[in-house]
């Protein structure tokens, strides 16, 4: 397999670093028996062989991202999540590993893709519990209820649309650039998919920080945990972890740095652990430094 750290689905700056195939391991086609792979897919491997998924060649491939942002946004026992904006389903398929009593829903603009991911459900075995939707989040009153979901997670595109270069392959340029959804309408639909008391976690660049988190207040979610990731410590923050609470008061809890290499490239315990599926810390209300509403 080969896998950048969020470079194929965003070019985040943590992505040009280094191929983490020591981590994420390819499957033969004959493991399991239970997936057919044509010469355009591979078959990864995540945790060990735990999740299974089939990915485009050259198109879309998930990255590191994904796993800080579902490792990152807190998760209640019995609730329903939302993942907007899922590519191939790699987020609500780590939150249904490590969320047994977990339900979520998966929207996906590219029906490609969005198949893709109903095969990696099924793959995983979680038909029962992860629900994948083809559909615009420009238009989410027509895929799902209001504040139908507990949480709503989103790794939304990064980029403005007529910034950066424009990927001539669609699934590429549509996941990375502003192109079939912008910022606040990810946010929105955010808004629109929560109740009272709800939470949204996104990741998004660093230096796009302050565009999140403006976006996130005007549509009523208050930002309320907040975590600055880096390559290396004392280099510049290149993305940014934050979890809102729609309704929620002002006042938010600024977390500890997330460094992702010690040195030479060597993956930190706290990352070293995510890639390994070390169980993630659970945070008890009151845990919490701000009430939530």
């Amino acid at each position: 397999m080969i896998l950048k750290l969020g470079y194929y689905r965003n070019s985040s700056p943590i992505s040009s670093k280094e191929k983490i195939r020591r981590r994420f391991a390819p499957l033969p086609n004959r493991h399991g028996g239970d997936a057919l792979i044509s010469s355009d897919e591979t078959l990864d491997a995540l945790f060990q062989g735990d999740l299974k998924l089939r990915q485009s060649r050259r198109g879309y491939r998930f990255s590191l991202d994904a796993l800080l942002l579902a490792r990152f946004a807190t998760v209640r026992p019995g609730e329903s999540a939302a993942d907007l904006g899922s590519g191939n389903g790699v987020i609500a398929l780590i939150l249904a590993r490590f969320h047994p009593g977990l339900s979520i829903t998966a929207v996906e603009l590219q029906r490609q893709m969005a198949e893709r991911a109903r095969e990696n459900v099924r793959l995983n075995g979680f038909e029962k519990r992860v629900k994948v939707l083809c559909g615009d989040v420009r238009a989410i009153a027509r895929l799902a209820a209001p504040e139908s979901h507990a949480l709503v997670v989103c790794n939304p595109p990064y980029r403005k649309p007529t910034s950066g270069r424009i990927s001539p392959d669609p699934e590429k340029r549509i996941a990375r650039h502003e192109i079939e959804g912008r910022l606040d309408d990810f946010i929105r639909a955010g808004a629109y998919l929560l109740p009272v008391g709800g939470k949204m976690a996104v990741i998004y660049p660093a230096h796009r920080a302050v565009d999140l988190l403006g976006s996130m207040r005007a549509a009523g979610i208050e930002p309320k945990r907040l975590r600055m990731v880096h390559s290396f410590a004392g280099a510049e923050a290149s993305l940014t972890l934050v979890e809102g609470v729609k309704g929620g008061r002002s006042g938010i809890e600024v977390l500890a740095p997330l460094v992702i290499y010690e040195k030479e490239k060597q993956y930190g315990a706290e990352v070293a652990s995510i890639l390994t599926a070390a169980p993630p810390a659970v945070r008890s209300p009151a845990s919490r430094v701000h009430p939530q509403r």
